[in-house]
């Protein structure tokens, strides 16, 4: 009897760890060929997309299906100091006539909420890096609408 209590809890928790493995399936992606030299969490066979935004923005977005979709721009670092980008950051989130709060914020970045009214609650992070020279902001996409738990994964999965 216990020995066929323990094949059932062995097998329950083989079966939850498999689902959330394939649920939570993101692997590593290498943006250097898009000029991003950093590499980010993304699902399998997501779609990458580059382009220079006037010589002075590099804009990449990477995108599956409708629960992930961040953007990156990526321009020559006008301060190395991280407070000033994020403070810069915070004041156009915040200018936004729909936002909400901040849900969570880190030295380096933030998750927000805009509310249009009680059925239109959307979440977007901003995360700020600069490394040498260059200035990296990492965004949810401009298009689309997302729930705190989607934020959530994607802003922990530019932080790697």
């Amino acid at each position: 009897m216990k020995k066929s209590l323990l094949i059932v809890a062995a097998l329950i928790l083989i079966a939850a760890c498999q689902k959330n493995g394939s649920a939570n399936e993101w692997v590593e992606k290498d943006l250097l060929e898009y000029g991003i030299p950093m590499t980010i969490l993304a699902p399998d066979s997501s779609e990458v997309n580059s382009s220079d935004l006037g010589g002075l923005i590099q804009d990449v977005t990477i995108k599956k299906g409708d629960d992930y979709y961040v953007q990156i721009y990526a321009s020559d670092a006008a301060t190395t100091d991280i407070a000033r980008v994020k403070s810069a950051q915070l004041a156009e989130v915040k200018s936004n006539r729909y936002f909400s709060k901040i849900v969570t914020e880190e030295m380096d970045g933030f998750v927000y909420e805009t509310v249009i009214d009680s059925t239109a609650i959307n979440y977007g992070f901003r995360y700020m890096k600069v490394q040498g020279d260059r200035e990296f902001i990492f965004q949810t996409g401009l298009v689309g609408s997302f729930t705190q738990e989607e934020v959530e994964r994607m802003y922990e999965a530019v932080k790697q």
